[in-house]
């Protein structure tokens, strides 16, 4: 099953890329995501068997732990995380938008899962840093409870963690919020 996802979130640039391609001459992963985020973070998202991605993870945490700021492993995420992040999702804000925002990429990805994983929503976006100072977020849409739940279950994740930064709910976002929104 190739179903598992991994991330490493690099403090470097020359680190992230020199790591991203020892992890894909080592083990069997293919590169979901790979960029410079700000402030000059270089992260790398990928999947593969939940042993290759293992693998990919600790020849990083060997090689490259005194540069790496986050990791995450996920054995089993939700398939509608990797249109969220690549922006393909076809998610409609229906009912409720929900919004958690967080310190680190790593964290983002694993409190969307959570939430996706809790309830009935639909994952809209997933933003990994990109132009946001390394900070990230996920929106969500579906029945009011559903989202309010999803949101109070991953922000609870976040904060346990000590990467909560914020979240929100609009229970029925204006149609200007539907039109601006993607």
């Amino acid at each position: 099953m190739n179903n598992a996802l991994g991330l490493v979130e690099y403090l470097k640039i020359p680190t992230g890329m020199v790591a991203l391609d020892k992890m894909c001459k080592t083990s069997d992963i293919k590169v979901v995501y790979a960029a410079t985020l700000c402030p000059g973070k270089y992260v790398v998202l990928f999947k593969g068997t939940l042993a290759s991605v293992k693998a990919a993870l600790e020849l990083s945490e060997k090689e490259f732990l005194s540069n790496t700021i986050d990791t995450m492993i996920l054995g089993n995420p939700k398939e509608e995380i990797y249109n969220a992040i690549s922006g393909t999702t076809s998610a409609k804000i229906e009912g409720a938008l929900g919004i958690v925002e967080s310190y680190s990429v790593a964290s983002i990805v694993e409190a969307s899962d959570i939430a996706a994983k809790s309830n009935e929503i639909s994952l809209i976006e997933l933003r990994l840093a990109r132009g946001m100072c390394g900070k990230s977020f996920f929106t969500i849409t579906g029945d009011l409870a559903s989202v309010e739940s999803a949101i109070e279950i991953s922000s609870k994740y976040l904060k346990e963690k000590g990467m909560y930064l914020d979240s929100g709910v609009i229970a029925n976002p204006d149609k200007d919020i539907k039109i601006n929104f993607y």
